[in-house]
């Protein structure tokens, strides 16, 4: 049988997920192979020996490590369909002069204290979020969906963190000649950047949750503002971990990323096989760290050779603070990814 690789989701490590391999044994204990009671002790053995040699470094505990990705909503966005797309590849166009002047040093505030950094611009952060122009889309319009309110053009006014792009009493109005902003009528219009000003946004680091200098867009098709991280320079990049030697054992999957943080509550994806089932979150806690997984009952005989990324969802024993999550597989960090 001609096999098919094939990948839902995102694309971020990819642990393989299959089915189960021809003459597999049952275990020595008398336990049907993939059991609950086998999986959930394969992966406590291994969570164990990720935890035991998690050692990250100096820096992350005295540097900025970010464990977010660079854009950040700040609230509900009110995301449509077309317009979720158009934000998640990175479609924008500015109806704004965004400033190119680089403002001075900020500082990141942590829990344990602050950090001196220095800025990007506006300009330099804009072109970091945008990745262009979406496709056309045969039958469906490119061009403005609907005319910009009266008064609401562009301006250019000083504010106490930068300067500050959009409406108000400093700023020029909109002329004859100037643009005007839209909402996306289809998944072919980007989004449209009204206003910009330099604030800080809600990351989440190595040493917890940090108020991290970003430049915070205005967009007029969402309800949100949307925040790029304006630390100038690339940031460390987290320790890969140290994984345990040899294969995961089977009917234990790893954790692909973190969906959300909640207090205690956890959510993130495992990456699992297209024939898998009873997909279990899975999760050892300890006072420093938590690893974390999932646990399937793999599927038999023939079956497309396929990874799927299931949400998983679980609550600690206590709010998750400071402490890294843990892949079981890799033993590497998790990022969150909303």
């Amino acid at each position: 049988m001609r096999r098919v690789l094939a990948l839902l989701g995102l694309p971020l490590l990819v642990v393989a997920a299959g089915c189960a391999p021809a003459g597999s044994e049952p275990p020595a204990d008398g336990s049907p192979a993939g059991s609950a009671d086998q999986r959930f002790a394969a992966f406590g053995q291994r969570a164990a020996e990720v935890a035991g040699a998690w050692r990250p470094g100096a820096a992350w505990t005295d540097g900025y490590l970010p464990l977010q990705e660079p854009t950040v909503l700040l609230g509900d966005p009110g995301f449509t369909a077309d317009t979720e797309q158009a934000f998640r590849n990175g479609w924008y166009r500015e109806q704004i002069e965004v400033p190119a002047a680089r403002p001075a040093d900020g500082s990141i505030r942590f829990s344990d204290g602050t950090l001196a950094v220095k800025l990007l611009s506006a300009a330099e952060a804009y072109r970091q979020l945008d990745q262009g122009d979406p496709p056309p889309c045969e039958g469906r319009p490119r061009g403005p969906g609907r005319p910009a309110k009266p008064g609401s053009g562009p301006v250019v006014e000083p504010g106490p963190g930068g300067p500050t792009v959009g409406e108000g009493p400093y700023g020029h109005s909109v002329g004859p000649n100037d643009p005007v902003s839209s909402a996306p009528s289809s998944a072919c219009v980007p989004l449209t950047v009204t206003a910009v000003t330099l604030g800080t946004a809600p990351v989440r680091t190595s040493r917890g949750e940090a108020q991290v200098p970003a430049w915070l867009f205005t967009v007029d098709e969402l309800t949100a503002k949307v925040a790029r991280l304006a630390v100038a320079g690339t940031p460390a990049a987290p320790p890969e971990g140290v994984a345990p030697t040899g294969r995961a054992p089977d009917g234990v999957v790893g954790a692909q990323d973190l969906r959300a943080v909640d207090g205690a509550k956890l959510s993130w994806r495992v990456g699992v096989g297209a024939c898998d089932t009873g997909i279990t979150p899975l999760v050892q806690e300890r006072d420093d760290v938590v690893v974390v997984g999932g646990g399937v009952v793999r599927g038999t005989g023939m079956c497309v050779d396929l990874l799927k990324l299931e949400p998983v969802t679980a609550t600690l024993k206590a709010p998750l603070g400071n402490r890294p999550v843990l892949d079981v597989v890799t033993g590497a960090p998790l990022v969150l990814r909303p």
